[in-house]
């Protein structure tokens, strides 16, 4: 049996190579055109909406579209302008960085490190700095005991991934639920409770009440004024910063 070979994952610099000799005036003029922005900062959208106007505009250019450089922009998080060079930051997978710098004049393509890119990138504000002294902060004791995102769906979406882990911990660890109980006691008005009141001093409590009251709440018009069950959720622990009808 034949031993499979493995092929070797194209880095982005040789996807933009690729697209320079295959599509080289397209390429050219579709960077070019990021250079006609002047010195900056390019999002996403901008790269990819500049993308498709070149394309809509001239037939000729479609090629670009099924080519290498397109898949550089789909995953790319944004763009250093700093004429005549582009950089490019791309992320195709959680996790994994490259970033590609084109001279859109002599157009030879670089593969930077993340110390490169970010002093390219400093140059938008202090111009051409002391390499002798710069600041580097090193974050990454602090992501230890952060899971990291598995699928590329999560690209873009940190955030969300983060409060789903968070609130998913938090729920299988009772200890956690301790600081959401203080911190729902803790509000009040002018003196007055807006969320729990004194009857409800434990999670188990909490979590009883909370049932017991969804379960009643569940069963009245979502448009129920407050006033029409405000003794029942108060004994049950509730105060009225919950909303001012039963949904």
């Amino acid at each position: 049996m034949a031993t499979p070979k493995l092929s070797r994952v194209p880095s982005m610099r040789d996807r933009v190579e690729d697209t320079l000799s295959a599509h080289r005036n397209e390429l050219v003029s579709l960077l070019s055109r990021y250079v006609a922005q002047g010195k900056g900062l390019l999002q996403p959208h901008t790269l990819i909406d500049e993308f498709e106007n070149i394309i809509a505009e001239d037939e000729t250019k479609k090629k670009l579209a099924d080519g290498p450089f397109s898949e550089v922009l789909k995953s790319a998080m944004e763009a250093i302008v700093l004429p005549p060079f582009v950089a490019i930051a791309v992320r195709p997978r959680p996790g994994v960085w490259e970033y590609v710098r084109v001279n859109v004049h002599e157009l030879n393509v670089e593969q930077l490190t993340v110390s490169e890119y970010l002093h390219f990138k400093e140059e938008l504000v202090n111009g051409q700095g002391d390499e002798h002294f710069v600041l580097e902060l090193d974050f990454e004791p602090f992501n230890t005991t952060v899971p990291r995102p598995s699928r590329s769906s999560w690209i873009g979406n940190g955030v969300q991934f983060l409060n789903r882990h968070l609130s998913s911990s938090m729920f299988r660890n009772r200890d956690s639920l301790e600081p959401l109980l203080d911190f729902l006691r803790a509000h009040r008005y002018k003196g007055h409770a807006l969320m729990l009141n004194d009857r409800i001093q434990t999670i188990i409590q909490l979590q009883s009440a909370l049932a017991k009251a969804e379960d009643h709440l569940s069963k009245l018009p979502p448009d129920t004024p407050y006033s029409e069950f405000e003794y029942f959720v108060q004994g049950m622990g509730f105060e009225k910063g919950w909303g001012d009808t039963a949904s």
